[in-house]
């Protein structure tokens, strides 16, 4: 479990409900039933309205990335393709045929796994870099669909909120004949709906969106050293320039020189 995913959202929500009692409010007047149906319920429609069934069915593809840690070494892929190249160097390119047996290479990465297979098969370094990028951008694809629903979702959720206030604000104003008391509290319950449209947007959905790019991001720079030390393996070149190459690779990653556009990393030529 990403253990900071879920504690970065207490934290959220702890603050705000903290803040809101520290200044004599109680909890229970937060809790409105009817302001919670229309805000939620008229996000949901609304989202599922703007996106086909096959986009929305890929977003518990998405929230399982989002509360499953990645474990990217991206020093120790380095080191062990820096070690297969040494392999291939020495005893050949079939000789990596047992590394594909390897159960612990899947959970490394899965991306390896099958490059390695690739040039173990004698495929050619475009066809290799082809299959493997592709295969790379589809997943990415999938995220940045993902990504693009819980932005919608954060985009309708404080309009849902006023609606709901404005929803609540027409029955207070068609019975002004209440007492000021009385009048006071349905005002109150009314905004509850406006909070809870805002809140839910900045502390969960666009919160989400923006972590499941961040990791997708790191996904995609992950796969790209992959398959560039791949290729290397593949033209045979020395290990120790495959090593340095890739180290250079991941500094400029790290420094954010990587290329990017519209907001999706794109592999070298």
């Amino acid at each position: 479990m990403d253990i900071a995913a879920i504690f970065a959202l207490a934290i959220g929500f702890a603050s705000v409900l903290f803040g809101y009692v520290m200044e004599g409010g109680t909890i229970g007047a937060l809790l409105q039933k009817t302001s919670a149906i229309i805000v939620i319920g008229g996000t949901i429609g609304a989202t599922a309205l703007t996106f086909p069934l096959s986009e929305l069915k890929k977003l518990s593809f998405a929230l399982r990335l989002l509360f499953k840690e990645q474990k990217h070494d991206e020093v120790g892929i380095i080191l062990k393709i820096s070690e297969l190249s040494e392999k291939a160097r020495k005893d050949g390119l079939l000789s990596l045929e047992q590394y594909i047996q390897d159960s612990e290479m899947e959970s490394e990465a899965g991306l390896l796994k099958k490059g390695i297979a690739l040039v173990v098969d004698g495929v050619e370094g475009e066809v290799i870099k082809d299959i493997l990028k592709r295969e790379s951008e589809l997943k990415f694809r999938i995220y940045e669909s993902n990504i693009k629903i819980l932005e919608a979702a954060g985009g309708f959720s404080p309009t849902m909120g006023v609606l709901g206030t404005v929803m609540g604000m027409v029955l207070i104003l068609g019975d002004m004949g209440s007492d000021t008391k009385e009048l006071a509290h349905s005002i109150a319950v009314a905004f509850i709906a406006t909070m809870y449209g805002v809140g839910l947007a900045n502390l969960v959905y666009l919160p989400l969106a923006g972590r499941i790019k961040s990791k997708a991001e790191k996904e995609v720079m992950f796969n790209e050293l992959i398959i560039e030390g791949l290729l290397s393996i593949q033209a045979g070149e020395n290990p120790r320039i495959i090593k340095e190459k890739l180290n250079l690779k991941l500094l400029e990653q790290l420094n954010g020189k990587g290329d990017k556009g519209s907001g999706v990393i794109k592999f070298g030529k």
